[in-house]
């Protein structure tokens, strides 16, 4: 059996040009969704996972996020001194007090793999998670994606990766896996290719965010050659490590919301906001007078 996932790595170093100017000064990953940026619910989602230090792979403007992992003194002791008890905890929760949070810099943008290169001074040895915040994921049936998929590599070791499935015409903005089926949801994969178009794909099994590997990955980064744009494919690392060890593909149990796109980040919004116990009645009726509206103009 693997030793239990000890360090998540979080690649937040690219420039969420696709939400300026909002993403002018505010890291992309610090965009809440309802009232926690994705950042903190990716993070809360790695210590669930048993994960004790946090990798997060930054650029030099991106100092909000380091500060939304420190302690912030005025605002603590304001809250304590007008008694408001339970927003100085959800203050204090923001990181449990056995987590480390680390910061690594990637002075220039070379792709996912070599985000991931450069976390490696900070992770330990044995397998390492990785989650890409924009790939938000819900489970509110059970645990979420990446300790389900930390449970499937402690029983079969080597490395995981998450899948699912996408519109045959999307395989172009995606890696795309075949291989061969072990049990529900559990495939052992045979090949890994980046980007393929439609009439090529090997099947329309996605790669997601959410990946558990094992470290020797890192050697293979750094055999890796730069592709199109100069980028270091994490892709092309998981192709190379398919001929020394297990590589599975895991169909996690949960709902994927795409942030990187404005539809994505505006659905989790939605979708979290009709949930919620506090607001999810009145987002219900403003929703059918919103409808109401549309139907009448």
């Amino acid at each position: 059996m693997s030793e239990r996932l000890k360090t998540v790595v979080f690649p937040v170093a690219g420039l969420g040009t696709r939400f300026l100017p909002a993403t002018k000064v505010v890291p992309k990953e610090m965009l809440p969704v309802m009232d926690k940026p994705l950042i903190q619910w990716a993070s809360d989602e790695a210590v669930e996972a048993g994960a004790d230090t946090l990798v997060f792979v930054v650029n030099r403007n991106k100092r909000a996020i380091s500060d939304h992992y420190d302690q912030a003194f005025e605002l603590e002791q304001r809250l304590e001194r007008s008694n408001k008890l339970e927003l100085l905890q959800i203050v204090h929760d923001v990181l449990p007090s056995h987590v480390r949070p680390v910061f690594v810099l990637q002075s220039e943008a070379r792709g996912l793999g070599h985000a991931v290169l450069c976390a490696q001074p900070a992770v330990a040895s044995g397998a390492f998670g990785v989650i890409l915040p924009d790939d938000f994921i819900i489970n509110r049936q059970g645990p979420g994606a990446l300790a389900q998929m930390a449970a499937v590599q402690a029983r079969q070791g080597g490395s995981v990766i998450a899948v699912e499935p996408v519109d045959w015409k999307d395989t172009g903005k995606y890696g795309i896996v075949s291989g061969t089926e072990l049990s529900q949801g559990l495939m052992r994969i045979d090949s890994i290719v980046e980007k393929p178009r439609p009439d090529v794909a090997p099947s329309n099994l996605a790669v997601v965010g959410r990946y558990v590997l094992d470290t020797r990955i890192f050697e293979l980064l750094e055999q890796t050659r730069p592709g199109a744009g100069g980028e270091i494919q994490l892709t092309d690392a998981i192709a190379a490590l398919l001929g020394e060890q297990s590589v599975c593909a895991y169909r996690f149990e949960g709902v994927r919301y795409d942030c990187g796109t404005k539809f994505g980040y505006v659905h989790a919004t939605l979708k979290l906001a009709l949930d919620d116990a506090e607001i999810g009645d009145d987002m219900r009726r403003l929703l059918a007078e919103l409808h109401e509206g549309a139907t009448s103009d």
